[in-house]
Formats: structure tokens, C-alpha cells, sequence
């Protein structure tokens, strides 16, 4: 039997998938959750073989919380399902040690089958996504530079910022115009919204 562990904000969506996957005689939810800080909480709780996590959550987002679950339960594999199909997010998701891609418009069977091909070990990516990640840009970013946007795309001002991440203000404005630079943006909203659109954040 393979233990799921279910993160998606959208209850009724979360429920029909719940619904969804126990239909399958060797899946079992063991446990669900509506936002991003609960995922590594539930997961320490109840030790799933795999936790299927939506990208974009309340709290951290899916990608961030499957990084935690590698570094603190790395016997738990990973498997984004998402609306976000982008190069940058795919290309997060593998630096976080993701071993599933797929998007939410896969079909169930599909889904229930990249389960078990995750729970066995092996890698599912969506195979569109990855020849377009493959074709994609790279993101231009820096870490601490995509780390900065990230907080101002969270609504964090310069001083909170620098606080977080012990820098001066000089130096996160710093940041702030080279990322704006970078990414041939009016201003560091703009950045933002390029960012995102891009999957870099």
C-alpha cells in the first residue's frame, strides 16, 4: 500500500482527489492538508511514502515544503501536481529533490500510476514541460537575489527584509536593482511579476 500525503489549498478540489485516489486498491491518504507550513508537520506525524503537494500554497509553497521533506524526511519521495507548468518552477522543483512533475489536468489514471512510479523510485515529469524547460531561459538570478524578490513578492518592505536575512537595506536595495537590471523590468514589482511569470519564484 502506498501512503499519500495530500497538499492542495482548494478543499473541494483536495476532496475529489482524495475521493479519486482512494479508488485505487493500493493508494491510501493518510493525511491532507490547506497550506504549506502543515506539510512537513503532517508528514513527521504520519511518515507517508509519498506527498503529492500543489506549487502554489498558502504558508511556503509546495516546492520550499518538498525541500523540507528531503532535508528532515528524506525517505518521504516528493511529486508536485500543479496548474504551474513552467520552466522555472520545474527546474525549483529538481533542485529540491522533486521525483514527480505533473499537471493538474493529467488524467487520474495517469496520476495514480506516477504515484506508484515515484513510490518504486523512478522520476515522472510531465513530458512537455521538460522540452520546454529544456528550451527555456535560465533564470538570470542570483540565490540571494531570487531569495530578496521572493520576500517583496510576500509584501516585506527593505528594513524587514534585511532583519530576515541579516544584510543592510543598502545592500538588499542593492539586490533589488540588479534583479530589476537583470530582467529588464520597470521596477522591482515588475521584476516580480516577470519573476513569477517565469516559475523563478
Amino acid at each position: 500500500m502506498v501512503r499519500i500525503l495530500l497538499a492542495e489549498d482548494m478543499l473541494m478540489l483536495r476532496r475529489a482527489l482524495v475521493s479519486l485516489l482512494e479508488l485505487q486498491p493500493d493508494i491510501e491518504v493518510v493525511a491532507e492538508v490547506g497550506a504549506g507550513d502543515q506539510i512537513l508537520p503532517a508528514a513527521l506525524a504520519v511518515r507517508p511514502d509519498v506527498a503529492v503537494l500543489d506549487i502554489d500554497l498558502p504558508g511556503i509553497d509546495g516546492i520550499q515544503a518538498a525541500a523540507q521533506l528531503h532535508e528532515q524526511l528524506p525517505q518521504c519521495r516528493t511529486m508536485i501536481l500543479t496548474s504551474l507548468g513552467r520552466p522555472g518552477n520545474l527546474r525549483r522543483a529538481i533542485q529540491a529533490h522533486v521525483s514527480g512533475f505533473l499537471l493538474k489536468d493529467a488524467d487520474p489514471d495517469e496520476l495514480a500510476a506516477a504515484i506508484r512510479a515515484v513510490a518504486a523510485g523512478e522520476q515522472v515529469i510531465d513530458p512537455q514541460l521538460a522540452v520546454a524547460t529544456i528550451q527555456a531561459a535560465e533564470n538570470p538570478l542570483t540565490a540571494r537575489e531570487t531569495e530578496v524578490l521572493r520576500l517583496v513578492s510576500e509584501g516585506e518592505d527593505i528594513p524587514e527584509i534585511a532583519r530576515r536575512l541579516s544584510l543592510s537595506p543598502g545592500t538588499v536595495r542593492n539586490y533589488l536593482t540588479t534583479s530589476v537590471t537583470k530582467l529588464s523590468a520597470r521596477n522591482r514589482m515588475d521584476a516580480v511579476r516577470i519573476a513569477r511569470a517565469s516559475g523563478w519564484l
